[in-house]
């Protein structure tokens, strides 16, 4: 096999993630790579870089809709400035209960991935028209869901089964996670030597904790949606369901729309929740810091909650995996914001957890824990893109997804 161009699409709720990887022959190397950021909002942003970091675009444009945002995409790649791609792997937070592996995709695929937005609301419309845009412009060329659900497929049913009525475990009411591909890559660094017990967080705007057995997830802490779990920049994360019934029942006080009623209740739980509700400032967790700096009660309360909640669930994934033997922090709060660290492993070290402060002083990756700590922390960036050109490279060759 010679030059095979795999192009990587990585949508979020406001962003476009896109590059192109030059896989022939063995390789892996990242040709370019850019982003459309702020998609539905006045903060739009669209810029590329090639290998060496040079930039190839840097612009402020107005993004009102993912249309907008993809036509930036797609008039970059269709610029004749690349190769063209031979195929392509677009990451899909969660396919619902019928789509649980990474495969080729079809309209018929999609339209079926389509019918479970509900699954991940705030990724899944922008997803799908991604994916019926590529098949669009590139209507030769094979293109593959690689799914954050499947790095959780090896979860125990007692994990992944809910504690509610049997008719609406029948609909696929379950624990799917999410993230999963950000760690996929982690165990992929890891190797040779994957810790036995192995906790990674996954910190960012969206944040989620997995308990890791051999390189295989035992728990995660996102449930149907990647509203669960951890506190996240807009999400609530875990909560009695009381409160939401509470919200509900004041939402419906205003109307009678039943969709309507959902859709508001949604939206607090989504996009209004986690540090930016509590904060009433903002979701980005270095207007946080700046705040605090300030004195700012609410921000340091937001952060507080965050941290705070992380080492309770590091705590409950320890009990559960019988002892740890490494934590890794990952994500764009992982590995940049060294105080959040500090914060949330300074209780812990009756688990084995002890930081270095001058070790984490550092942003990227690293090992931060003290030289005496049972439990090795480290700081690892995810490389979610190299794990969808590996599972494309899969599929092209008629592999079947390993056990």
């Amino acid at each position: 096999m010679s030059s095979l161009p795999v192009l990587v699409l990585n949508s979020g709720s406001s962003s476009i993630k896109f590059s192109l990887y030059e896989a022939g022959n063995g390789s892996r190397t990242r040709l370019f790579e850019g982003a459309v950021d702020g998609i539905g909002t006045d903060l739009g942003k669209f810029w590329m870089k090639d290998a060496s970091g040079n930039k190839l675009a840097d612009e402020t444009p107005a993004l009102p809709n993912r249309s907008v945002a993809f036509n930036l995409v797609a008039d970059a790649l269709q610029s004749g400035k690349f190769p063209k791609p031979a195929a392509i792997g677009h990451r899909m937070v969660s396919g619902g209960p019928t789509v649980l592996e990474n495969q080729k995709i079809t309209p018929a695929l999609i339209d079926e991935m389509d019918s479970y937005a509900a699954f991940a609301p705030l990724h899944t419309p922008i997803a799908v028209y991604i994916m019926r845009e590529a098949l669009r412009l590139f209507p030769s060329v094979p293109n593959f869901v690689i799914l954050d659900t499947y790095f959780h497929r090896t979860m125990p049913e007692v994990a992944k089964h809910m504690p509610i009525p049997e008719e609406y475990s029948a609909m696929g009411v379950r624990r799917y996670g999410a993230h999963g591909i950000s760690y996929e890559s982690i165990v992929y660094q890891l190797q040779p030597n994957v810790p036995e017990k192995l906790i990674v967080a996954h910190l960012g705007n969206g944040a989620s904790i997995s308990a890791i057995r051999s390189g295989k997830c035992l728990d995660t802490s996102m449930g149907l949606t990647p509203t669960g779990g951890l506190i996240s920049g807009t999400r609530t994360g875990d909560i009695d369901p009381g409160v939401l019934l509470f919200i509900l029942r004041k939402i419906a006080e205003k109307t009678t729309n039943a969709e309507a009623a959902a859709d508001q209740l949604e939206a607090v739980a989504s996009k209004k929740a986690g540090l930016l509700g509590v904060s009433e400032l903002s979701n980005d967790m270095r207007d946080l810091r700046e705040a605090i700096a300030d004195g700012n009660a609410k921000a340091r309360l937001a952060v507080d909650k965050f941290t705070w909640t992380i080492a309770k669930w590091i705590g409950s994934y320890v009990a559960e995996l019988g002892g740890l033997d490494m934590l890794v922090l990952t994500g764009g709060i992982g590995e940049n914001d060294i105080a959040s660290r500090a914060e949330i492993c300074a209780g812990l070290g009756a688990l084995g957890i002890v930081l270095d402060a001058q070790r984490n002083n550092v942003r990227g990756a690293a090992v931060i824990s003290a030289q005496n700590s049972p439990v090795t922390v480290r700081v690892i960036p995810p490389l979610e893109d190299l794990i969808i050109v590996n599972h494309v490279l899969r599929l092209l060759g008629g592999q079947s997804d390993p056990a």
